[in-house]
């Protein structure tokens, strides 16, 4: 018997929780298990000891944690180095923590992996097991990852509201999206169109270049045919050149522990956008909003596909480390529509330490500046049943 610990890094999400949840019920299973630990904002409180102790909290309070978004224990941006790792394995060797839960990203799986490494060289025996988080959804091996489908479902909802009200009161509006190097939280925004001239009518991604003469005409063309356009943009669009237009808008960017420019907490990017589109052609009205940190932890709006897979995503690495020594767990789709299902695997962390995977070509249009039905094929059993919404100004005049 020997002692655990959990813990959650990087972005917060819809369901985070929903994978501690299931950590939890699932290591309370477990004989093997003596006490399991909560690591408070992640690797930071993993090294000064800021644990709490999860088997004393009650069935009622773990359930309102599995519906509660962002992160229950706390969260952190810190990057470990082998030095950082070398001290956190001195924690768990000073507890006797022998079962490791990483909830997080990449960079969280490659702390999985450092610290597992230094354990095996060290003799101590040690089983780190990475839990998928991310709403990006950009993660290696894995099918696709717990949070996307809930923040995929609020840009979805957002943008059906954000086409009525442009409806409404025409003119240009941009909805600037999370997504820095992948596009597949922006490609969400077109799950909810129900009439054929709904928005978003275009759709930016990272995986394409973004070249301003092209957008401001694909604009134009839209705009004379309806009167109107609504456009979502990743935050991470490039320039032909590969420089994000954020980085160049901005002079004293700031950067994260990362060395990343911080695309998501400032409007400049849908600024820049908008002033370029009423320079151009003249449209009076223009409106732009930068969606920033609101479409990671919105409350009351959990995908129940992607709250389940995120538990069961939680219990499967317990179960896992009754077995192996270290692993992270990944999703295989067993069919759409109706048909819908997948299968949780174990992976290893190399493959997914560290690296990220982009949008497929096929689930972007031939022109760039939109997705297929491919994507909404794939997306749309993530995210779930969306609204149903009317609109009567497509109806016969009187």
């Amino acid at each position: 018997m020997a002692n655990a610990i959990v813990s959650q890094s990087g972005g917060p999400t819809g369901v985070i929780n929903a994978s501690l949840v299931g950590v939890i019920e699932e290591a309370c299973k477990h004989k093997e298990i003596d006490r399991l630990y909560g690591g408070l904002h992640a690797v930071a409180g993993i090294v000064k000891e800021d644990f709490i102790d999860l088997k004393k909290l009650s069935i009622e309070t773990l359930e309102r944690v599995a519906a509660s978004p962002s992160s229950a224990l706390g969260s952190s941006r810190e990057k470990p180095n082998d030095e950082y790792c070398a001290r956190i394995l001195e924690v768990l060797k000073k507890r006797d923590i022998r079962y490791f839960y990483y909830i997080g990203g990449n960079d969280s799986a490659n702390t999985c992996y450092i610290i597992n490494n230094m354990a095996e060289r060290e003799g101590f025996q040690f089983r780190a097991f990475h839990v998928p988080k991310t709403v990006d959804n950009d993660l290696l091996v894995t099918d696709h990852c717990p949070g996307y489908g809930t923040a995929g479902k609020f840009v979805a909802c957002a943008l059906m509201g954000d086409d009525l009200d442009n409806r409404a009161l025409a003119g240009v509006k941009i909805d600037v999206i999370m997504g820095r190097h992948a596009g597949f939280l922006t490609g969400a925004s077109v799950l909810g169109r129900q009439r054929d001239d709904d928005g978003p009518h275009l759709v930016y991604v990272p995986e394409r270049p973004f070249a301003m003469e092209k957008f401001l005409a694909d604009v134009e063309g839209v705009f004379k045919k309806l009167g109107r356009c609504v456009i979502a943009v990743s935050e991470g669009i490039c320039r032909p050149d590969g420089k994000t237009y954020a980085e160049i808008i901005a002079e004293d960017a700031e950067r994260d522990a990362h060395g990343n420019v911080q695309l998501s907490g400032t409007g400049a990017l849908a600024d820049y956008l908008a002033g370029k589109i009423k320079s151009s052609f003249g449209v009076k009205r223009v409106r732009a909003d930068t969606f920033g940190y609101l479409q990671r932890s919105f409350a009351g709006l959990q995908s129940k596909t992607d709250v389940d897979e995120a538990r069961r995503c939680g219990r499967q690495a317990v179960l896992y480390s009754m077995q192996e020594d270290n692993g992270s767990v990944a999703m295989k789709r067993l069919g759409n529509g109706a048909d819908y299902a997948v299968e949780l695997f174990r992976t290893n962390l190399s493959d997914v330490a560290e690296h990220t995977k982009s949008v497929p070509d096929e689930f972007i249009n031939a022109d760039g500046n939109g997705m297929t039905d491919a994507f909404i094929e794939y997306a749309m059993p993530l995210v779930g049943q969306l609204p149903k919404t009317e609109y009567l100004g497509n109806y016969p005049k009187a």
